[in-house]
């Protein structure tokens, strides 16, 4: 049996920032499991933990792909464009709503969903 070669850089790059986003999706995925939306409606509460369970499912599957990120393709580009498109949830939601409080808090949520992506796919891509 012959022991595998090292990770090339562009693979690390993907691995840490495939178990940035496992980590994130599955503390927020099960903090939001637990909360709930207080002070709600039944109806958006049940919204918000059904959200909480996909958020946190993309954590596992984050995990799993990190794991095993030599054989992973396409799948890497998917959970990019999942993470970009939450940062763009953010965005409409900031535009409809407002920025909630405190704001650097949700900005420091909103940057990283906006600019991890870009990181991922470009280091997935240069790998070849």
């Amino acid at each position: 049996m012959t022991p595998e070669a090292p990770l090339l850089t562009s693979q690390v790059i993907v691995q840490v920032c495939l178990f940035l986003i496992a980590a994130i999706a599955m503390a927020g995925g099960a903090l939001q499991f637990v909360l709930g939306q207080p002070d709600t409606s039944p109806r958006l509460d049940n919204v918000h933990r059904f959200m909480a369970g996909v958020y946190f499912s993309t954590g596992l599957i984050s995990l799993w792909a990190a794991l095993t990120v030599r054989q992973q393709g396409t799948l890497v580009y998917l959970l990019a464009l999942g993470v970009l498109l939450a940062g763009v949830g953010r965005l409409v939601s900031i535009a409809k709503v407002g920025l909630p409080k405190p704001a650097p808090v949700w900005l420091g949520y909103l940057i990283p969903e906006l600019v991890l992506p870009f990181v991922l796919a470009i280091a997935h891509h240069r790998t070849g």
